[in-house]
């Protein structure tokens, strides 16, 4: 099977559009109550209109092969981020932030590690 999309809680659709934009995903559907967005290949993932938001819990992942230039041009957008990318014990190097909706989102890069980590299951 191949993951289609995820989809976020969102407590106000139009700025949840305006920061995924901001992050440079394509807008592909869009109404009063639902948004979808394509990520890189063929990923999507999309918001819905939510009063009851749990954020927080989940976390999305973003795969980035640039990710500290990535990084930088997104706060030159005026994304703000909880945690800089840094070096991680499992081999990834992660950066954090949250959505309007409180979201958890980390920008990520695992080369070979993402599939193929040194404690992989043979």
């Amino acid at each position: 099977m191949n993951l289609n999309q995820v989809t976020l809680p969102s407590r106000d659709i139009a700025e949840s559009v305006e920061f995924y934009q901001r992050m440079g995903f394509d807008l592909i559907v869009h109404s009063r109550h639902y948004a979808r967005f394509k990520s890189a290949g063929d990923a999507t993932f999309s918001v819905h209109a939510s009063k009851l938001c749990n954020a927080g819990e989940t976390v999305i992942y973003f795969e980035c092969d640039s990710l500290d230039e990535q990084v930088a041009m997104l706060q030159g957008r005026g994304i703000v981020f909880a945690q800089l990318p840094r070096d991680e014990s499992w081999l990834w190097r992660e950066a954090r932030l949250f959505d309007p909706s409180g979201n958890q989102l980390c920008l990520y890069h695992a080369g070979v590690n993402r599939l193929d980590p040194p404690w992989r299951i043979r």
